[in-house]
């Protein structure tokens, strides 16, 4: 809460198994922040053609959330650690999706982070 928000965070679950829970919290969300593996093959599996990334991208756009942020994790597991090239290559390819579902990349913020380091959390 600050003086002029209030701010109601809701953390909806990323596994399939749990997709229910994940459309009932994004359903009353004015933003959504997507986070995305940076890991060789973690990325790759999510943003596949039935991938957690793209189907939970398409949801929040669908039940009307219009602003997204997407959170980069785990790029200190890159090779090298904090690799910008694997940065630049994710948000290239997930801005290329969520631009075809309706969001406009140019309004999407990117951020490279590490929820084990808590680097840019």
């Amino acid at each position: 809460e600050t003086a002029k928000y209030y701010v109601t965070i809701i953390d909806a679950p990323g596994h399939r198994d749990f997709i229910k829970n994940m459309i009932t919290g994004t359903s009353q969300a004015d933003c959504a922040v997507l986070i995305v593996a940076a890991g060789t093959g973690e990325f790759e599996a999510g943003i596949s053609k039935n991938g957690q990334t793209r189907e939970h991208a398409l949801l929040a756009y669908t039940l009307g959330v219009k602003q997204l942020i997407v959170g980069v994790n785990k790029m200190d597991s890159t090779e090298p650690p904090y690799a910008e090239s694997r940065f630049e290559e994710i948000k290239k390819e997930v801005s290329a999706y969520i631009k075809k579902i309706g969001y406009n990349p140019a309004n999407v913020a990117f951020v490279p982070i590490s929820g084990w380091n808590g680097d840019n959390m």
